[in-house]
């Protein structure tokens, strides 16, 4: 018999997660059933959409989020002992899943791990899995990058930000990131190749952002949302484009005394810009396109992958709350 581990969510959030907003719960798994296998989590997933979906789950309710698993126990053909595969069961450690029951909702989708070519299974859950995709489909598809056109990532340090700013230069773009210190801006112009950086804390965000870009933005791909937004589309060009993949700077604010930021309308109208939000799940059907680009251009060395890994199944909650405080560069992972 298996005893499983899995966190709990107790209560919605107020302000930043809590621990005692969790509860770590034991289960004993029953023998598995013909067609279905046992997966043990080895890398997990901390996301800020964890936090931004949680005001919209009736609680209590498992924590999800994706997992890289690999089969330990099976009574499948096609899932040998020692396959890996990813999956939205979250933080939890052992998992039993059948191939053979369709999925009723998102958390219970899984597949197997694509080809990395000999690099880390952890990047099923970042620059080959959600993360990933969310960059190539999100920012591709949406913002249709030109050669030469300037390109403006907010967020520039996270999983999806380093990794939309690094397509932008392979497709020839030049591209200005925003983060949250100087270790971030250095790792974004020296290692990632932005062509300029900036700590949005400490810079005057108007005047850094027009001396980067005197001949204004094309494509801008927004994870934070706020004032820095709307200066930045203040400044684009006619005809820019604008995906907007996440809204970080709220997440933790109560949502009844949300922040204010200065008005859009005036900048989307006179500068006909086109401003258009997306949920990568709708997309799933594309992820693979996405991942085959990914691998390529990782192995090629054309595209540079960092994560924050962070050890044990014990230190999910440190690991979240530390990601949504902006303590990583690139991708936060729990190594189970």
């Amino acid at each position: 018999m298996v005893k499983a581990r899995k966190y709990v969510v107790k209560k919605h959030f107020q302000g930043v997660p809590k621990k005692e907003d969790f509860e770590l719960v034991e289960q004993e798994l029953p023998p598995l059933k013909d067609g279905e296998f046992l997966a043990k989590a080895e890398w997990i997933s901390v996301d800020p959409y964890l936090r931004a979906y949680n005001s919209r789950q009736s609680v209590p309710y498992d924590q999800f989020s994706f997992q890289v698993a690999v089969v330990t126990e099976t009574k499948h053909p096609d899932y040998p002992v020692g396959t890996r595969i990813v999956s939205h069961k979250g933080w939890r450690d052992y998992t039993i899943l059948n191939p053979n029951v369709a999925p009723k909702e998102l958390n219970d989708k899984f597949y197997k791990l694509p080809d990395l070519q000999g690099l880390s299974p952890s990047l099923g859950v970042g620059a080959v899995g959600m993360p990933g995709a969310s960059a190539y489909l999100g920012f591709l598809d949406l913002c249709k990058p030109k050669p030469g056109e300037t390109v403006v990532v907010t967020g520039a340090a996270g999983a999806v930000g380093s990794l939309v700013g690094q397509i932008a230069k392979i497709k020839g773009c030049r591209v200005i990131g925003f983060a949250g210190s100087d270790d971030k801006v250095q790792w974004l112009e020296k290692e990632l190749g932005f062509d300029k950086a900036f700590n949005y804390k400490t810079v005057d965000i108007r005047k850094a952002h027009q001396e980067a870009a005197p001949k204004g933005v094309d494509c801008y791909f927004d994870n934070v949302g706020g004032e820095i937004s709307s200066i930045i589309m203040s400044q684009m060009n006619s005809f820019g484009r604008v995906s907007v993949c996440g809204s970080i700077s709220s997440y933790n604010e109560d949502p009844s005394k949300m922040p204010k930021a200065t008005i859009l309308q005036p900048s989307l109208v006179f500068k006909q810009l086109k401003v258009e939000g997306f949920m990568i799940w709708s997309w799933d059907a594309r992820w693979n396109e996405a991942y085959v680009e990914l691998v390529k251009w990782i192995k090629s060395g054309q595209l540079k992958t960092r994560e924050h890994v962070t050890e044990g199944f014990d230190k999910l909650y440190d690991a979240f709350v530390g990601m949504l405080a902006g303590e990583n560069s690139g991708k936060a992972v729990v190594k189970v």
